[in-house]
């Protein structure tokens, strides 16, 4: 099953007097590259909850965000008087030292900054730290489901391509027995035009053309394209396949190539084209791919 890169998971939980909300998104990415945006009074398991998302995700850009909503007014939070004072001292004489009055709202800046205010909760127990990570998993699973759906929609829109490219390619070759006989009469044409036929050598004329037919025979081409399409389809039901995918592509374009290089037909070449038009769609559908 293809997984997607690209999700999105939420979960709440309740914690003493507070409502703690964790949201983690995910983009595309090589490697697991997180960025976090956690409450100080949980930094301590910032760890922990990195190898969490580290294994539920595997890959891609992951942005977690956890806050916390006070729902008892009891708790509400408090203006730390001392740390706001100091601030406020600072920030004047800074004022004071390049020239600049002191507005009305610098106070309310000084609120923003950090430790300004306290909400003087109680320290987190094992159980509450239990409940954190428990809703951390919560919405990575989440995260996960999101990822299978948007995966399934990937699977279907790049088997279609697939399927399309195979399709081209069965039509090829109604093309190359007619393709070979113009090569042979447009050859024969233009040593008549400037040798007369008499004067060649029968034989040597056969073998010249026979090796130069040779070197625009395609069958290899077809073969190998043929397998590495079935080898994509049958490597979209691994998990994780992403990457191999990629270099399956990267495989098929080379064939793709090739066949254009020695098709010298035009009717041919605009299958290659529509079979180049699809491999880059799916290209670009295989980087959002886990």
């Amino acid at each position: 099953m293809l997984l997607s890169m690209t999700g999105f998971g939420k979960a709440t939980c309740e914690i003493k007097n507070q409502k703690l909300t964790v949201e983690i998104k995910s983009l595309n990415s090589k490697q697991f590259d997180l960025s976090s945006r956690i409450p100080n009074d949980y930094r301590e398991k910032e760890l922990e909850i990195r190898n969490i998302l580290a294994n539920k995700l595997i890959r891609g850009k992951v942005d977690i965000n956890i806050y916390t909503e006070v729902s008892n007014a009891d708790a509400a939070a408090e203006i730390n008087t001392d740390v706001v004072k100091a601030y406020y001292q600072q920030l004047k004489q800074i004022a004071n030292e390049i020239g600049i009055e002191p507005g009305p709202e610098l106070l309310s800046t000084i609120l923003r900054l950090p430790d300004a205010m306290k909400t003087g909760r109680n320290e987190l127990d094992e159980d509450d730290w239990a409940l954190i990570i428990k809703t951390v998993e919560e919405a990575a699973d989440q995260l996960v489901a999101f990822r299978q759906q948007e995966g399934k929609a990937l699977a279907t829109d790049i088997a279609t391509r697939i399927y399309t490219i195979q399709n081209l390619l069965s039509q090829v070759p109604q093309y190359e027995r007619p393709r070979i006989d113009r090569i042979k009469e447009r050859i024969k044409g233009d040593l008549e035009e400037f040798i007369k036929l008499e004067n060649i050598n029968r034989d040597r004329l056969e073998q010249e053309m026979i090796f130069y037919i040779e070197k625009l025979d395609i069958n290899e081409e077809k073969v190998r394209l043929a397998n590495h399409c079935q080898y994509f389809l049958d490597t979209m039901n691994n998990e994780g396949a992403g990457r191999q995918l990629g270099f399956i592509a990267q495989e098929m374009g080379r064939e793709i190539n090739t066949l254009g290089s020695k098709a010298n037909d035009s009717e041919m070449q605009k299958l290659v084209v529509g079979m180049k038009d699809e491999l880059e769609k799916i290209k670009e559908q295989s980087l959002n791919v886990l």
